[in-house]
């Protein structure tokens, strides 16, 4: 099954809203030291360690993941 797509301006408009939003940072490691960017506030969630940070990931709202 594909995951949903979404838009920033559909992100943005839900965050205008009030709506609860979490943007979850998968980049591997490597990625994530050499990345110039971060979301603030994003929970990171390295591929190979999501089972260890389940209990970081908000059960209401919309859920983020991004990568490079």
């Amino acid at each position: 099954m594909e995951p949903d797509r979404i838009t920033p301006q559909d992100v943005k408009h839900r965050m205008d809203a009030g709506k609860s939003v979490a943007f979850l940072d998968s980049r591997a490691e490597d990625a994530w030291r050499q990345g110039d960017r971060q979301i603030p506030g994003a929970i990171r969630v390295p591929p190979e360690e999501v089972q260890a940070h389940l209990h970081e990931i908000p059960r209401n709202g919309l859920i983020v993941p991004f990568c490079t």
